[in-house]
């Protein structure tokens, strides 16, 4: 047996409550272990623990299981009648039988030993405070990412000193185009009939930069996108039409202007702001260079957005309060923390406690683009934005060399990562205004959509930059955030664009498989690169979907209904062609 592929410990993604009642058991394993057994039960179903009673347990065979590139992913829900849990495994290869405990591995002569003190796993105790709680509307949601100042301006809006012309095209961070909150709020029955039902909004406080993540003021919004009163104006409109709307929180650094930044310039370390920032030399703080000398931690090395301390109480008791005062004046459903890995534990886990106080269902989102499991542990974030789901889809499709099983497992590793009900409400997304917008990747529409096909068929809840309904073009940074072409959406090319966006959402809400947690990946083709995989839902209905990524045209067999396709005709799934179909 290959012991070292061998892993489980009863926290984190391994061992947790899914709710008040089940309990998810997670193994990993090599490919030489061929079946798996788990023998659970109460702790003190043969007496107190330390006593000479012998503990055996409930024997039940683990049958649900992903694969991974060189390890197996086995998967098990519990119902532990007394809400605690005590377990362990048994392992079959071909030729050997392990039992697998806590600290290791016995045989079964070993584990039968008189007076042997057998270390099981085990869940002391499901307790319901600390089960990890997410807001369920967001797997219902798709979301639409806009930029505020290059999506639209408002039809009121009066000309601007300072304020580029609207056009198409590359465009610098220098420019400011004037997009607006009523902008925004025109654009509304637009965004319902795309089938739009959030809005993920870039920074809309004072600020320096087109961008806003350099905050001035978090109190204000940006005078460059409205009023207090306008952007309540556009929350009510929103809601009014099903649609939530999550902002930006820019908590890891300020900009240059921010007033308690401003202060400590002018007081150094006699300001009653000083361990508001973190700064090492007081003598050369207001030079205006790259901060590679350490003087002070910034965002990156940029010297206009010094990097806030975050474990300072009166910093973490003046955000709670600036998002306090954002659900209270605006009623936003959601938050997403700019840098969300960079800020402390500490803060978050007080700002979460604070603000699920006031709106329970309010959706906390970190922008972290690696392996975030010690911030999902239902105490910070929700959830995270899925850079690693777009960073591996990308990729699939970039190396022609690649074959499908890297695909399914590059899928099974993005949702082994974390528990269920962050996987439930994960932010997917394929491009944002920090990357290459997708349809520039490959300046392909076939695998535009195919991409497409896969964000809006995967777990948690999908997201569009604004743009992509028409496949729009940007490099990137700054050239992601061109303005919005809207002069150009009337044309036949662009509604036919339109139509199937339209076309993949409403899929997307009609279908419970297209956002389920449940799949696998059947391969029952023999093409290298055709991907296929199953969505299930709660009632056992089956979505197929197939990605013809290889050179040339596959035969597939003709069943189910088909709900999406492209490049797809009597029974041929040609080159870069798709397929989503419910399987009869």
């Amino acid at each position: 047996m290959q012991f070292a592929g061998i892993f489980h410990k009863t926290s984190e993604q391994m061992s947790y409550a899914l709710n008040e009642n089940e309990l998810i058991v997670n193994l990993r394993t090599g490919y030489d272990v061929r079946r798996v057994f788990i023998h659970y039960g109460d702790p003190f179903e043969s007496g107190i623990l330390g006593g000479n009673e012998k503990w055996t347990g409930k024997r039940e065979e683990i049958c649900f299981k992903k694969r991974l590139r060189h390890q197996l992913w086995w998967t098990t829900t519990l119902v532990p009648k007394y809400k605690r849990c005590k377990y362990y495994f048994e392992l079959h290869t071909e030729e050997e039988v392990w039992y697998y405990f806590e600290d290791g591995f016995l045989t079964e002569e070993q584990m039968q030993m008189d007076g042997r003190m057998l270390q099981c796993f085990t869940v002391p105790w499901m307790n319901p405070a600390d089960i990890n709680v997410t807001p369920d509307w967001v797997n219902e949601t798709v979301w639409y990412q806009i930029f505020p100042d290059r999506f639209c301006r408002g039809a009121d809006t009066k000309e601007e000193a300072g304020v580029t012309k609207w056009r198409t095209g590359t465009v610098t961070n220098e420019e400011r185009f004037g997009g607006n909150l009523n902008g925004i709020r025109e654009k509304i029955p637009y965004l319902e009939g795309l089938g739009i039902t959030g809005i993920y909004l870039n920074p809309i406080m004072k600020a320096e930069s087109n961008h806003k993540y350099d905050t001035t003021d978090y109190t204000v919004i940006d005078p460059h996108f409205g009023t207090e009163e306008e952007f309540k104006d556009l929350v009510e409109e929103a809601h009014q039409h099903g649609i939530r709307i999550m902002v930006d929180a820019v908590f890891n650094h300020c900009g240059r202007k921010f007033a308690p930044w401003l202060d400590v310039l002018e007081k150094k370390e006699k300001s009653a702001y000083a361990d508001w920032f973190m700064i090492h030399d007081w003598e050369t703080v207001e030079k205006r260079a790259d901060t590679r000398d350490g003087r002070f931690y910034s965002f990156a090395f940029t010297d206009g957005m010094p990097k806030l301390n975050t474990n300072n109480e009166e910093v973490i008791q003046y955000f709670c309060k600036i998002c306090e005062d954002w659900i209270r004046k605006f009623d936003i459903d959601g938050i997403r923390f700019d840098v969300g890995n960079e800020v402390s534990h500490r803060f978050l886990k007080k700002i979460r406690e604070h603000l699920k106080q006031m709106k329970p269902d309010l959706y906390l989102l970190g922008e972290i683009w690696h392996d975030a499991s010690q911030w999902l542990l239902g105490d910070e974030y929700d959830s995270v934005m899925n850079y690693p789901l777009m960073s591996g889809i990308h990729d699939f499709f970039l190396d022609r060399g690649m074959e499908k099983e890297e695909f399914e497992y590059m899928v099974n590793r993005c949702y082994t990562m974390y528990m269920q009900q962050s996987n439930n409400v994960m932010f997917n997304l394929l491009d944002s205004h920090d990357t290459q917008r997708l349809m520039s990747r490959f300046d392909d529409l076939d695998l535009f959509y195919q991409q497409l096909a896969v964000l809006f068929t995967m777990p948690g809840s999908a997201c569009i930059y604004y743009g992509t309904e028409i496949a729009m073009e940007g490099g990137f940074d700054p050239d992601c955030r061109r303005c919005m072409p809207w002069q150009e959406l009337d044309s036949s090319e662009n509604q036919e664009k339109i139509q199937i966006m339209q076309k993949l959402i409403a899929m997307r809400k009609q279908e419970a498989a297209c956002k389920s947690l449940y799949f696998h990946f059947p391969n029952e083709y023999e093409k290298r690169r055709l991907v296929e995989y199953i969505k299930l839902d709660q009632d056992g209905n089956q979505l197929e979907v197939l990605l013809n990524c290889s050179e040339e045209s596959v035969s597939v067999k003709e069943e189910g209904e088909v709900l999406f396709s492209r490049r797809f005709e009597q029974g041929v799934l040609k080159k870069n062609g798709t397929l989503i179909r419910r399987k009869k």
